[in-house]
């Protein structure tokens, strides 16, 4: 089981593995002191998953708050001179579809759902 606190304007993510084990990671819409950067999230899941053979993986919390591309570069990596894309509506679809090519999975293993605020619970 993986408590996460306080998921508010935030995506969870849950990769499930098929011996039952769960490896997770709260991705934040802007980096928390001393966490990893939304476009970083991806990445060190991959790497705690490793080799292990993946049934499927959960992306809950505030859809309508994330672009896609959040999962490839942080609002916060953008320059004073640059905007960052900002959704215009929630995009569960590209949601999926990053966390997908991020983590190197087959899409259809992918679903995102739109959860209240909140602490999330995955079992």
């Amino acid at each position: 089981m993986i408590t996460y606190p306080s998921v508010t304007s935030c995506l969870t993510v849950t990769v499930r593995l098929r011996d039952g084990a769960l490896v997770g990671a709260h991705a934040s819409l802007f980096q928390v002191p001393g966490e990893l950067r939304s476009d970083e999230i991806l990445a060190a899941l991959k790497h705690l998953v490793g080799n292990r053979p993946v049934t499927g993986v959960q992306v809950k919390g505030a859809v309508g708050a994330w672009h896609p591309s959040y999962f490839v570069k942080a609002i916060e990596s953008y320059g004073e001179e640059e905007q960052p894309p900002y959704p215009a509506r929630p995009n569960p679809e590209g949601l999926a579809d990053a966390v997908s090519q991020g983590l190197e999975l087959p899409r259809p293993l992918v679903t995102v759902e739109d959860v209240p605020d909140g602490d999330q619970i995955a079992n």
